[in-house]
């Protein structure tokens, strides 16, 4: 899965992922490769991402938005 986390003033990250695990404004959920098309909110929390190499990477946020389609994952976030 490809994967961008962008804030309005940079690109955070951005890769190849095995998975990543979100704060949704409805509760918590992960994304695997795969996974449903998802459009979804985002409350304050931290955003895990397990990259191909499986090394670890954390994010805290403020809230935002999650778009998966066909393997390509991009999230908005208000800061980082």
């Amino acid at each position: 899965m490809y994967l961008e986390i962008v804030t309005p003033d940079k690109k955070v990250f951005e890769g190849e992922v095995k998975l990543i695990q979100l704060p949704g404004s409805k509760g918590g959920f992960e994304i695997l490769s795969n996974h449903a098309p998802i459009i979804s909110t985002l409350d304050k929390g931290t955003i895990k991402v397990q990259d191909k190499n499986d090394k670890e990477h954390l994010f805290e946020v403020n809230g935002g938005v999650i778009e998966n389609k066909s393997n390509k994952i991009i999230v908005l976030v208000e800061s980082v």
